[in-house]
This record gives C-alpha cells, structure tokens and sequence, in this order.
C-alpha cells in the first residue's frame, strides 16, 4: 500500500486549482494594474484638484458678488442720515404721515430698483408712531409673487424672536449677519440682517431699526452648477453638520448622505470657505472624472492584460477541463441525492481528492437511502397514530357537553326542543363518523357545524344569532374534520356579552387555500391569553379543544397551516383556519408527501 502510494503521490485539489488561477490570471493582472495606477493617479489627480479649486473659486466669486449686491442695498440705508433722522422723529398725525408717504416709502422703492436681483426687504422700526405698510402674501413666499418687494414693521413683531435677540453688538458700518431666519428654511432663502443705528453719539449707537433683505438660495447660489465641472459631479453648500443647503447633482451623481461616503467610494473631496456664510462650498469629484488622463495607460494596461490572459486562457483550458468534468460528475450525483436518487454512484481513478468524495458519496448514498426507507415508514405510523389519538380526544368533549345539554331539557320538561336536540345530535355523528375517515369534504364539515348550531339554537333560542357567508366554489374540497365546532362551541361558553351573541362563519377560497373564519362580537381576550391557547406553558390547560384543532390541521397538511387568532378585549374575537385546496385524492397525496 506504502509503495503504492509512493507511485501516485497526493497533491490536493485545492493547491492545483489555487497555483493554476494564481500564476495564470491574478499576478500579472495585479502587478501590472497597480504599478500602472501608483505612477499616475496621484499626479493626476493632484493637477485635477487645482483645475477644480480654481472653478470653484469663481463660483464662490460669483456668490460674493450677489451678496456684496445685498449688501449694498443695506448701506444705502445704514449710512442714510436723512433716513435716520426721519426714524428718530415720534409726533403723530400729519407729521409721521408726510415723513412715511414723502420720503420714508420712495426711499426704500429706489433703494430696491437700484438692485438687479430679486430681494425683499423688510423694514423693522422702533418708532411706532409711523404707520406699518405691508402686504398679505397669503402664505405663499413674496419672492414667488414680485422680483423687488418691501415691508414696514414695528420692531414689536421680531422682539422675541431668538435670531433677534441673540444678535451680535454693534460695531458701525461692520456688524452684519447672514442668516435662515422665520419661513427661510421652508421657502429656500437666506436673509441679511443689519441694524439701522443713531449715529449721533457714535460711542452708543442706539438702534432706531432693522433691516431683514432676503434672497433666494437659487439666485444667490445661481453659479454652482455641476456642469462647470462634470457629468457625475456634486456641488453641495452645507453646514458643518454636513446638512445640504443646495445641492446640484445630475441623475448619476446622487445627493444626500450618500455624497459623504467620497472616501469608500474613491471619491475626489474638495471644500471651500464661503466668507460671510455659516456654509462652505464642497465638490464630490467621480473617479472618471479625475482618472480621464489615465486612458492611455489604462489602455495600455489593458492591452498587456489581454495578451496575457489570451495566453493563459489556452493553458487554463485543457486545465480546467480535466477538473471540470469531475466536478460536473460529482455534482451530477449530488443533485440526484436531492431529487431522492441514492443508487447513483461514483468512480474515479487516482489518489486525490475526487477519489476520497466518490468514495465518501457511494458510502453515504447507500447508508442514507437505507435510513430514509426506515424512517419514511416511522414517520408515517407514528403521524398516523397521533392524528387518530388526537382526533379521539376531541369526540367525548363535544358528547358530554351536548349530553348536559340534553339532560338540562329533560330535567325541564321540554320535550320538543329536546327531541330536536337528539335529532340534530345523531346528524352530527352521523357525519362526525363518517365511515372513520378523518378528511372529510367541505360540505360535510359544513353540515355538522349547521348540526352543532341547531342544537344550540334550541338551547339558546332567539339568544343566538348565527350566519353562514360560504362560498359554493370551497364545497368539493376537503378537510380534517370537526375543525368548526369546537371554535363554537368555545365562542358559547366563554364569549358571551350581556345576554345575546351573534357569530359570523365564512369560508373563502383564497391563493389556494381554502379559509374559515369564526367571529363573534363576544367579550374577546388579551394577547397573553391568546399566546396561551396556541403556546401553553407547562403545566397550564387554557383552549385544549382549539389547540387540539390546530395540531391536527399541522400535523395532516403542515407547519405552514393551522389557526390563527386575532381579539381585543369588549370587540370579539375572529378566528382563521386555513387548510390547503386539495381534492380527496390530492389530500391523500399531501399527507403522504408531509410524512416522508
């Protein structure tokens, strides 16, 4: 055997089929990609970013010319004098009114048509013996209505607002702030605030008002197109939080959170300060865009790629072919031990890996179709002797209630109902028996439910309300039999309500299933109590005839079937019970095929 084995030495599939992949395919792919790639790309890529830093250093001119335009509007009434002593002025009547319509009013009229852009000014003044003047824009954003609008306030209206409290001291012809103030953030604009101060004691500028010019985010930030860099591009102003202000981005280049990941994805990631905004300015490059110089050598690389894997392709081939038709044969008998073949078998010659799987595959197709043969028939005569144990215990329950019942009548004196009783009783077992099948067709499962529900409509008499909403098509279909009863017969004992109940039976062909439902308007249950019906804990006895039912129901069809309960407290309770459609013939089949 030494000898042998010394004539056929071992080498392991696993070492062949690693050596052949990495000496053919992997080490020139890889040494050439990444040398290629180390050169280039850094160079690149730096050349590119300064291409990109000076675009985005005009755009960034661009929005400082907009906002310098805002600005200059501002000064034109920050260093107004005459404005100021206008605003300073607190007599009523005709002397407020010619200061408002004389001067007050044209003044801000020609400070806004010196602008080319769209603003709208809002004036807030302390002097309340001038009038306001402004417009009802109905909810919508004045920006939307008119490109150069103003407004007159009294400063009352902004004097607990937050963004005005908290802005900075003032130091003349300096302090200025940009800022998403009230609706900006909802209408997409941004504000300039500025005080208008008294400029007669410059050590105390005392404030006489304050001016709100707001722009949209559109206009101000008109210059950041992703175009002026590249398809694939984002352009974004955010805040240092990475909240996106703007975003200009086509359909391929993504926006949102995704545009944070640059450094996963390979990403080129380029910011810059935007003076005079709580924002900067960022650009997400794509890696086509900063490897476009690189083609040549990609090319190139490819070209050598190619030609190598040419070569090594013919070699692999006539490799890879010998390998593979073993494999495939393995596989072959594989997918036979799915499809339930175990007499397949497999030879091989050598001594390597394949010749220790075919060895260990014809072992354990023998050894698992011996075991499946003793545990098919296991599996069925144990399956078949729970269902008749189970179905033997749900009987008597049924009887001795049904005999209480007829004993109370007797006892009574109330013979006719009692004679009813016994009739529908001997109907019920009459199709209860049924010749000691336990699937029965869907119309005799039906006629005992109407047997059980006579009797109890005698005993209950106008107490009890109860309909049957059945489609025709469920009819030929079978069942486990007595799946109803006991669900009604639980609603009459513990659901009841006041005096009077009503119960719903629907049967439904639905997806391939034919479906119960039992409901009530009874008192329902909790949950916990629902979990204890389906899922006892040891010990406990909660539901035994509907737990009784569902096992029945999984133990002829499947897990995938049974009961299912749905109830809330004071609402009722609903009860569903799926069985699959199967004919007599076709339910016999499933059973079978459920127990191997």
């Amino acid at each position: 055997m030494r000898q042998w084995r010394q004539a056929n030495p071992y080498l392991p599939f696993g070492y062949k089929l690693m050596l052949s992949f990495c000496v053919l395919i992997l080490i020139p792919v890889l040494l050439v990609g990444y040398t290629a790639n180390s050169i280039f790309v850094g160079s690149i890529r730096e050349q590119t970013r300064e291409n990109i830093r000076g675009t985005l250093e005009q755009m960034k001119d661009n929005i400082g010319y907009k906002m310098a335009e805002a600005k200059r509007v501002s000064d034109m009434l920050y260093f107004d004098y005459t404005l100021g002593d206008q605003l300073r002025h607190y007599q009523e009547g005709w002397v407020s009114y010619e200061a408002t319509t004389k001067y007050l009013l044209p003044k801000l009229r020609s400070t806004l048509e010196t602008s080319s852009g769209m603003l709208w000014l809002s004036v807030y003044l302390h002097n309340e013996t001038l009038p306001e003047v402004y417009q009802n824009y109905g909810g919508a954003d004045p920006l939307t209505l008119k490109n150069r609008l103003f407004d007159l306030y009294h400063i009352r209206r902004i004097a607990d607002k937050a963004w005005y409290r908290e802005y900075p001291q003032e130091k003349y012809g300096v302090t200025m702030r940009w800022q998403q103030v009230e609706d900006d953030a909802q209408y997409g604009r941004i504000s300039l605030l500025r005080r208008i101060v008294d400029t007669r004691n410059p050590l105390n500028l005392g404030e006489i008002g304050f001016i709100r010019i707001s722009v949209r985010l559109a206009d101000l930030f008109e210059s950041v197109d992703y175009n002026k860099i590249g398809q694939g591009t984002t352009l974004l102003v955010a805040d240092e939080e990475r909240r996106s202000v703007v975003i200009s981005a086509g359909a391929e280049g993504g926006g949102g959170a995704d545009v944070w990941r640059a450094e996963e994805a390979g990403r080129l990631y380029i910011r810059e300060e935007l003076p005079g905004l709580p924002w900067k300015l960022t650009a997400v490059i794509p890696p086509d865009i900063t490897e476009r110089d690189t083609e040549k050598v990609r090319t190139w690389t490819i070209l050598i790629c190619l030609g190598c894997i040419a070569v090594f392709l013919v070699i692999g081939y006539f490799i890879s072919r010998y390998f593979s038709r073993r494999v495939s044969k393995i596989v072959k008998v594989l997918d036979s031990f799915q499809e339930g073949e175990f007499d397949r078998r497999l030879h091989f010659k050598g001594r390597d890996e394949f010749t220790q799987i075919s060895e260990a595959l014809n072992e354990m197709g023998q050894h698992t179709g011996n075991l499946i043969q003793e545990v098919y028939l296991t599996r069925i005569q144990k399956k078949e002797a729970e269902l008749e144990s189970l179905q033997a215990q749900i009987n008597p329950h049924f009887l001795y209630n049904t005999l209480s019942s007829i004993s109370r009548l007797a006892k009574f004196g109330q013979t006719d109902k009692l004679q009813r009783m016994v009739l529908d009783l001997a109907k019920f077992y009459r199709l209860s028996l049924n010749e000691g099948r336990t699937v029965i067709p869907v119309s005799d499962e039906l006629a005992q439910a109407q047997a059980y529900m006579n009797i109890q409509q005698t005993k209950y008499e106008e107490r009890l309300r109860i309909l049957f909403d059945i489609q025709p098509e469920i009819l030929p279909y079978t069942t486990v039999k007595l799946i109803l009863q006991p669900f009604i017969e639980n609603a009459l004992e513990h659901a009841w309500c006041g005096d009077r109940i009503h119960i719903r039976i629907v049967g439904r062909l639905e997806q391939g299933n034919v479906v119960f439902k039992i409901i009530d308007d009874g008192i329902g249950m909790d949950r916990g109590l629902i979990r204890q019906v389906l899922d006892p804990v040891q010990g406990q006895h909660v539901g035994y005839g509907i737990r009784n039912v569902d096992q029945r129901i999984r133990l002829h069809y499947g897990r995938q079937y049974g009961v299912e309960i749905e109830s809330r407290p004071g609402m009722g309770t609903g009860v569903r019970i799926t069985v699959p459609a199967l004919s007599g013939d076709a339910a016999a089949r499933a059973a079978a095929g459920e127990a191997s």
